[in-house]
């Protein structure tokens, strides 16, 4: 057995968190405002615990404060106490948001522009990016991550404990088996992922994900001191695939018709109940009363697993509205305006430099920073500092047929795709992704008629312009009505584009096999190797008809970047 570091079944069986049903259900309610009542947001006596809690693939529709037919009574509490972000704006996939979270910069300005990070590229989080757990712990912060990473550990410096973090426990690649901890990427290349900081945490498989990161998570509480600023970075797996729930939580949604729709369902109500919990520990432990807890979704949910972004437009992987639009709140005693609901525009971005505020810690023009401070208007209701999004420009995702540079007046190609928002306005161009709108899928299977109703299907154009503030559910094409706008909304592209950095998706690599790494996804690569690398792909650029090495390693890596362009689709 591989050797565990700090943490291990000894401590968790002393703490008593093996057992899911020590949590208290009623003492979420045991909180300040519980009356009703205002409470005094003096301010605190040191910089306040900061818990980040990110969901992964849960629709925008999910939540039951949103009217969702799936019980979430411990988010509906803490955000009715709290301030319900209604205007706030994540990616549409997984790495993107997970990057821009941590670095508060924009996918152009890291390189990570294109798709997500797969398990076997030589690619990761910039090494020259600060991060935000970096930025915190220069603030006196203790830093903790529990749960997915998905953003690169070809090498040893991108692990989660190289990159700010004192301690992790979670796995690297994208998803992974919610008991076994296992994935594949691909026929045959499978392997385990659980990782406690840099070592294979083999010891912990078999008990399920979302249990196992909460009582982590009170581990971390219940082991710290109070008097010590906390930051806790909890990225729940759930709801992301594999369908997977205990058969507790499943038993309530029994009635439920469409199966995909009754799995999803259970691992959201387990994912309350965990949050649930870690709320509880965060009164126990003495840090409740000097914390802001952030609660977000990653991207949007996946309709084809059981997720619904309804009544939104579009769904995870698309610059829709469904895509893009993103579940969050915060809830803290420090909020000087609580039990609201705030239409402030906020994106991912803006946490990085919001909670750097928050620590006493400074940003500067230095840090090129694309995220903006929104605690004002978070905390008392102010006008957002935020008027634009640049949700994204991908030149190597799938150029659109009908798009052009001529389409677009000189200024900007609408084959390549975009999306920004400024003020009220929304543009896309390019292939923005489907464009269905997907009603939740509660019966067992649809009538084809009902399910075809509002689909996409042959769209024959590249440029879209909607007033998100009136529309926003993107039922209004206004480009051919506003062709003005259109015109500074692509010349607004065209400024973003010219500030881009070139997009790293390298070819995959096949010493990323867990086959090599004791059956294990890990760190693949030294700086040597990567060197080698480089030259050997220069090498390949001047001389392409030198021959070869005749060496088992050289075939397999040539005939994995061959699969790679050939099969390997960019699409998610």
């Amino acid at each position: 057995m591989h050797a565990l570091t700090g943490f291990s079944l000894v401590s968790l069986l002393s703490f008593g968190y093996l057992s899911w049903d020590w949590a208290k259900p009623n003492l979420v309610a045991d909180g300040p405002g519980e009356d009703g009542t205002e409470q005094p947001s003096a301010a605190p006596p040191q910089p306040p615990h900061i818990i980040f809690i990110l969901t992964d693939d849960q629709g925008y529709h999910d939540v039951g404060y949103h009217g969702s037919d799936i019980e979430t009574p411990t988010l509906d509490r803490l955000a009715a106490e709290g301030v319900k972000l209604e205007n706030y704006y994540i990616q549409p996939i997984c790495t993107p948001s997970r990057s821009q979270l941590l670095t508060g910069r924009y996918q152009i300005h890291t390189g990570l522009q294109h798709s997500i990070i797969r398990p076997r590229q030589p690619n990761c989080l910039p090494l020259d990016q600060v991060t935000l757990p970096q930025k915190l712990q220069e603030a006196g912060y203790s830093t903790h991550m529990v749960g997915k990473w998905h953003l690169g550990f070809y090498r040893k410096e991108c692990l989660p404990t190289r990159r700010g973090f004192d301690t992790f426990l979670g796995s690297l690649t994208g998803n992974v088996d919610y008991y076994t901890y296992d994935n594949c990427d691909g026929p045959g290349v499978c392997g385990f992922d659980l990782h406690e900081g840099e070592s294979v945490a083999w010891g912990l498989s078999g008990q399920y994900s979302t249990m196992l990161y909460a009582q982590r998570a009170n581990h971390i509480l219940a082991s710290h001191s109070p008097q010590q600023p906390l930051f806790l970075y909890v990225a729940f797996q759930a709801v992301h695939t594999p369908l997977q729930s205990p058969r507790e939580y499943l038993y309530r949604y029994r009635t439920m018709g469409n199966v995909a729709r009754r799995k999803y369902a259970a691992m959201v109500t387990c994912m309350d109940e965990a949050v649930r919990n870690i709320t509880w520990a965060l009164k126990r432990y003495g840090f409740y009363n000097n914390s802001v807890i952030i609660f977000s979704s990653d991207n949007g949910g996946q309709t084809f697993s059981g997720g619904s972004n309804w009544p939104l437009r579009g769904r995870k992987g698309t610059y829709w509205e469904g895509g893009v639009r993103g579940l969050g709140f915060i809830h803290s005693p420090l909020l000087k305006r609580k039990r609201r609901t705030s239409h402030a525009l906020v994106h991912i971005t803006d946490w990085y430099p919001t909670l750097v505020g928050l620590a006493g810690g400074t940003v500067s023009a230095a840090d090129a920073l694309d995220g903006y401070d929104v605690w004002a208007a978070i905390s008392e209701g102010r006008a957002s500092p935020r008027t634009e999004i640049l949700h994204n420009i991908d030149p190597l995702y799938n150029h659109a047929r009908h798009g052009s540079l001529e389409g677009g007046f000189g200024i900007w190609n609408t084959a390549v795709q975009a999306a920004i928002r400024v003020g009220e306005w929304k543009l896309l161009t390019g292939d923005p992704g489907p464009g269905d709108w997907i009603p939740p899928q509660t019966l067992a299977a649809f009538p084809d008629s009902w399910w075809n109703l509002e689909r996409m299907s042959s769209v024959r154009q590249a440029v879209w312009l909607f007033n998100i503030s009136g529309d926003p559910y993107e039922r209004e094409d206004l480009a051919g009505q506003r062709p003005d706008v259109v015109r500074a909304l692509l010349a607004r592209l065209a400024d973003y584009n010219r500030t881009a950095i070139p997009v790293r998706y390298p070819a995959e690599n096949p010493r990323a096999h867990p086959d090599f790494n004791g059956g294990a996804w890990g760190p693949w690569a030294s700086d040597e190797e990567e060197e080698e690398d480089e030259e050997e792909s220069r090498a390949r650029s001047f001389s392409r008809g030198r021959r070869k090495k005749k060496c088992k390693i050289c075939k397999l890596r040539s005939f994995f970047r061959k699969l790679n362009n050939r099969l390997m689709s960019p699409r998610i």
